[in-house]
């Protein structure tokens, strides 16, 4: 089907963005289509506001004194305040160009109408079976070893719901900010899937950033991304995304306890460890940086598109 956020569906009345009566010419072919603001200028707006709200949700936790995470120092209840405040700069900006645009928040990617339902477990038991896979791929090839038990009784349980929160935040934030209004805006201008390849660029460069990341990880990241694309487009929003995203990472972090983009985590489950070649371990990277990651989402996303098969795609 048609993804939801391809449509230019709006609710009524005239989008505050529109071109100005009597704009003719050069200035209006530059900065309007024949509706509103184009695709790039809208994006650039969201990102100044995202930038600017950020900023002052995090100088609010410092007034706060709330725990904060650094590059050097990292921690579950650290990362779980900087994710709230990312994915809640990310809504409010597009809560905000939602109303100039004349568009629901929803039509972004995360109708209110499917939270949580059937789509989000769907992506959730999807995203444990494909890390499963390639953790256990890497053991049949002889990397990869479980250890023994790290955490036991409360702690144990403490950690998993920890690190839930915070892989549950991580999914929202990265999958909104990435898929959501900036694949819908992007998306009309350019079309669905040479918007998708740029947007998973960005994606993958943007993981470089992370200490202990390397290209190798960041070409999985994009190949990761470009799947989470298409179940966006076959599904028609996030919700199987975000669900496959928090658990994907959930379980790489914590059940298996291995690096995640470079992070090895505080409070993970297993003293498990990587021993072999690093284009089977990923090495610092974690999994991610493995080959066998790229066989992992090709399968999955073979077995999605038969699962999942398109209806009248454009």
């Amino acid at each position: 089907m048609d993804s939801e956020l391809n449509r230019t569906s709006a609710t009524p009345g005239r989008s505050l963005l529109a071109p100005p009566p009597g704009t003719i010419g050069g200035i209006r072919t530059i900065f309007w289509n024949e509706r509103e603001l184009r695709a790039g200028w809208r994006l650039l707006i969201y990102f100044v506001l995202f930038l600017a709200i950020g900023g002052a949700g995090s100088f609010a936790a410092l007034l706060l004194h709330l725990p904060i995470a650094t590059s050097t120092g990292i921690t579950a209840t650290a990362l779980l305040v900087h994710e709230i405040i990312a994915l809640s700069a990310a809504l409010a900006a597009a809560a905000i160009l939602g109303v100039l645009e004349c568009r629901r928040l929803g039509d972004y990617g995360l109708p209110g109408a499917a939270a949580f339902g059937l789509r989000f477990w769907q992506g959730f038991v999807w995203g444990l079976v494909m890390m499963s896979g390639m953790i256990l791929l890497i053991r049949l090839f002889g990397g990869f070893s479980f250890g023994e038990l790290a955490l036991r009784g409360p702690e144990l349980w403490g950690y998993a719901a920890l690190w839930g929160l915070v892989f549950l935040a991580v999914g929202f934030f990265e999958e909104f900010l990435f898929r959501g209004y900036t694949q819908a805006t992007l998306a009309s201008g350019i079309g669905f899937w040479p918007a998708a390849t740029m947007i998973s660029a960005v994606f993958g460069a943007s993981h470089l950033g992370n200490r202990g990341e390397d290209i190798a990880g960041a070409v999985s990241v994009f190949v990761i991304g470009m799947f989470f694309c298409l179940t966006l487009r076959r599904t028609g929003n996030l919700w199987f995304a975000v669900g496959l995203h928090a658990s994907f990472d959930w379980g790489e972090t914590f059940l298996f306890s291995v690096p995640n983009s470079g992070l090895v985590a505080p409070g993970h489950l297993l003293n498990s460890s990587f021993h072999g070649p690093v284009w089977l371990t990923g090495g610092t990277v974690g999994p991610e940086g493995s080959v066998m990651a790229f066989v992992v989402v090709a399968l999955a996303a073979a077995i999605f598109s038969h699962v999942f098969p398109a209806q009248d795609e454009k």
